[in-house]
């Protein structure tokens, strides 16, 4: 087998002793309620290539977390080289296997390479738009692509970068950046026409699922990116029937950036509802990210009451814990990303698995505080 399947994810969270408080059954897998991250900002800065995710990956995989996620753009695809180097040491060391871990990528960025190009441009149009992998109307800023045949060559790439065959999820990654220059109308066409690419590419068996993965897009209103989910939704079933395989989305949240949650931002069958409770409405799963808000959460220590209704029993050492501890908790939410390089943060930060989900009463306490 070349993907997770609902089998050995059962028998991958099993092996945890807190596996029924740590684990969710979504669609036909069971996945850690924390994944893995890899995204580090700036890419173009040096020291984004002098550490490595190897050892990172590796720690996650031994403390329970099965869902690893990345993209092309991630440090110009060197996030994924490095987890595709951790696979393989797990997998020979049969630490783990293929079938137990749910590995997720996005395309959309323009990737580059590492080393950099002399002059990026020259290198979009060489191996770009001479290629005829996509036309200079369908990028954006030098960056970003909404052409079906750059998506599928990304993902190729991404997965020859990984090592493995498939991707268990494989995300359109931040489409809503081509919303004003396209025009919402023209930008769900050109959405439909990579759905339909996906759906082809689930058949050929370089994915199992795909989605969509935002950063303002399903959120925020007032930015001019936004995204109606059931548009989505509506466009998957006209290209996939009710069988299609979009079944997930990717956006932030975190204790300071709540609006999937609390937002009416969503209309679904003309009812006004926030992003949970219209994926949920629309049978469409949520993985979030952006946990920690890149450590910016961390600028002031949070509130006792905080600490308090989040972990009762004051099991938790520190604000790290009670922000993942948060999110982990979340109602709606399978999985909640988090980046770490470093193992023995990584092996900290799960010390959550310890203790149990908060409960509801004490979650929706944490926004009246």
């Amino acid at each position: 087998m070349t993907e997770a399947t609902l089998e050995a994810t059962h028998n991958f969270a099993k092996k945890f002793s807190t596996y029924k408080e740590f684990y969710i059954k979504h669609n036909d897998l069971i996945f850690s309620k924390l994944g893995l991250g890899t995204f580090n900002k700036e890419p173009y800065k040096e020291e984004n290539y002098v550490f490595h995710y190897i050892e990172g990956v590796k720690e996650a995989v031994k403390n329970g977390i099965n869902l690893i996620d990345s993209a092309s753009n991630y440090r110009y695809g060197q996030s994924e080289k490095e987890i595709g180097i951790a696979l393989k040491e797990l997998f020979e060391e049969k630490i783990v296997t293929r079938e137990e871990l749910i590995i997720c990528s996005k395309g959309g960025f323009i990737q580059l390479e590492y080393p950099f190009p002399k002059n990026p441009y020259t290198w979009i149009e060489d191996n770009i738009i001479k290629t005829k992998l996509a036309t200079k109307e369908d990028i954006e800023l030098d960056q970003h692509c909404l052409s079906a045949d750059f998506i599928e060559w990304s993902c190729k790439k991404s997965l020859e970068n990984m090592g493995i065959d498939k991707f268990d999820i494989y995300y359109l990654h931040n489409p809503e950046i081509q919303i004003q220059k396209n025009g919402y109308k023209k930008f769900l066409k050109k959405v439909e026409s990579i759905f339909k690419r996906f759906e082809k590419m689930v058949k050929m068996g370089f994915i199992k699922y795909y989605g969509v993965a935002v950063w303002n897009g399903f959120s925020d209103k007032s930015t001019g990116e936004h995204i109606n989910l059931e548009d989505l939704v509506e466009i998957a079933l006209k290209v996939g029937g009710e069988n299609h395989h979009f079944k997930y989305i990717q956006t932030p949240f975190n204790i300071a950036k709540t609006n999937i949650y609390t937002m009416p931002t969503q209309m679904v069958k003309g009812e006004e509802c926030t992003l949970l409770q219209a994926a949920h409405r629309l049978k469409i799963g949520v993985i979030s990210s952006s946990s920690l808000l890149q450590m910016h959460l961390f600028k002031k220590s949070f509130k006792a009451e905080t600490g308090y209704l989040l972990d009762n029993k004051m099991v938790l050492e520190n604000d790290i814990q009670l922000a993942l501890q948060f999110v982990r908790s979340t109602p709606g939410i399978i999985t909640s990303l988090f980046a770490s390089k470093v193992p023995v943060h990584i092996k900290s930060n799960l010390k959550i698995t310890q203790i149990k989900t908060t409960p509801r009463a004490h979650y929706d306490l944490m926004y009246r505080v």
